[in-house]
């Protein structure tokens, strides 16, 4: 009589074991991705998801695994640091004025999840922090005379194979003997040493122009580009296509400017062309122009520039808004009002990593 009827005693703990496993993948395979306001908002899920947030292992995998652009520091010449978040409700950081270091600073430049900044007393000393869990380190003063306004790259590259956070901090200064040099910070070394190579030339490195793509590190100058290698230590010039703004984009050095409402992005296809035969028709930069079709620029006569190109993110200042374009979508938003007089926007990455 009961031969067809079907058990059902251990439904109830089959589905149970279903949700832990569930449970553990989301916390091993997916929390990792999250930038790190979001994951604070995780640890009150529950008490295991905290402790296992908090741990540096966490920490270290998060760093390796997110690298979304979150948003910008931004800071004029007299203002003290804030924070303008991409989405205000994954992104943020808790202090964005860093109060938690020693000392008044401006930030210089940034590079996944750590700040570099400069103090504004003494002899102006240099910090690496996260602003996320405020941690910082104060390097070791420099040799060489860095100038008021120094044209800083700051490099870190996250390893799964390194749990310190391993970075460089290049600086090109201007040389006695008529050009500019290098000097190197390594954090592994915890020191300063000055590269041998001299780039020559009556040129002047726009300082917040640095940015750093597959090993070189490029800045802006009048009209070409000054490119260092890290690894040869050896510089060279490029023929800049524009006076815009430089940027990372698909692995590749990019420079963006804007005229009424045709923005124009030039990517560094052939950087050799400077030793290719005369008459070549190779070029070194692959142009692309779009129009960008919205309300927002529309009969707008104010003054527009490019103040950063990185990933799929422009962002253009026009008058005293800051507004964000997405190349990828298409999609244009406002990002800021009332923002101060030329103000230095430094990109951010919403990580975990402990310096």
């Amino acid at each position: 009589m009961d031969r067809g009827k079907k058990p059902t005693t251990f439904f109830a703990n089959r589905n149970n074991k279903i949700y832990m496993d569930l449970k553990d993948i989301i916390r091993e395979n997916t929390l990792r991705y999250l930038p790190a306001k979001s994951l604070r908002r995780c640890t009150s899920v529950c008490r295991e998801w905290k402790l296992y947030i908090s741990t540096p292992f966490f920490a270290h995998n998060q760093s390796n695994s997110f690298h979304d652009l979150s948003g910008f520091f931004c800071q004029s010449h007299s203002s003290q640091p804030s924070f303008i978040s991409l989405d205000p409700i994954a992104y943020g950081v808790p202090d964005p004025s860093l109060k938690f270091l020693p000392e008044p600073v401006d930030i210089r430049c940034s590079s996944n999840g750590l700040l570099c900044c400069q103090g504004r007393t003494g002899y102006k000393a240099y910090y690496i922090c996260n602003p996320v869990i405020q941690q910082w380190k104060k390097l070791p003063k420099p040799d060489a005379n860095h100038g008021c306004d120094p044209a800083l790259v700051l490099v870190f590259e996250p390893s799964l194979l390194n749990f310190v956070a391993d970075y460089k901090l290049i600086c090109a200064f201007q040389s006695d003997l008529d050009g500019y040099e290098f000097d190197i910070y390594s954090s592994a070394e915890g020191s300063w040493r000055t590269s041998g190579e001299i780039c020559f030339g009556n040129r002047q490195i726009v300082p917040s122009t640095g940015v750093h793509v597959d090993g070189i590190v490029y800045w802006q100058s009048r009209s070409t580009v000054v490119a260092f290698d890290l690894t040869s230590e050896r510089s060279t010039l490029i023929y800049s296509y524009s006076s815009g703004s430089l940027g990372k984009v698909n692995g590749k050095l990019c420079s963006a400017s804007i005229q009424g409402s045709k923005l124009t992005i030039a990517e560094l296809s052939n950087p050799y062309t400077n030793t290719m035969q005369m008459h070549s028709k190779t070029r070194a930069w692959s142009v692309k122009n779009v129009t960008l079709n919205d309300s927002v620029f529309a009969g707008q006569t104010d003054q527009k520039s490019v103040l950063f190109i990185g990933g799929k993110i422009v962002v253009i200042r026009l008058g005293s808004t800051l507004i964000s374009y997405d190349t990828r979508t298409n999609d244009i938003k406002q990002l800021a009002t009332e923002v101060d007089y030329d103000p230095r926007m430094i990109p951010y990455v919403n990580s975990l990593v402990e310096v």
